[in-house]
């Protein structure tokens, strides 16, 4: 069944035979400019689109849509490259920062065996969880 194409615009298309898109395409081209109003043309008796009538500003051509597609590449390029960067950078201050950490705690360890008696179990208790850093 054909939809009038004077039905308020939907978040659909709407679909006409192209018989019918025929009488009417005067009619069709002005509310696709006018209302930006898509409208399908199928083939008489068979449901499938095979073509549509658009708004000037929603066709692109193969040419403006590589284009843009190029240009989508080439800005996401270089946010992944910014991106590593910041990621490489801030593995490197993490790094740096691990370190100093490592050495405080290796030089207040050095302290500690050197004031505290041997033997002491809270002390040996704190060295177990500090075994991973204490460890390089």
């Amino acid at each position: 069944m054909a939809v009038s194409a004077l039905t308020p615009h939907s978040d659909q298309p709407r679909s006409l035979p192209l018989r019918e898109a025929r009488t009417r395409l005067t009619q069709l081209v002005a509310l696709a400019e006018l209302a930006d109003t898509v409208t399908v043309l199928t083939r008489d008796g068979d449901p499938r689109p095979v073509a549509a009538i658009v708004p000037a500003g929603a066709a692109r051509t193969r040419a403006q849509a590589s284009a843009d597609a190029d240009r989508l590449a080439t800005v996401t390029s270089g946010w992944a490259r910014r991106l590593d960067e910041q990621r490489r950078q801030s593995g490197a201050r993490h790094a740096a920062e691990l370190r100093a950490v490592r050495a405080a705690l290796a030089q207040a360890w050095a302290e500690l065996d050197r004031r505290a008696p041997r033997g002491d179990p809270a002390l040996a208790r704190l060295r177990a969880a500090h075994a991973d850093l204490l460890a390089d």
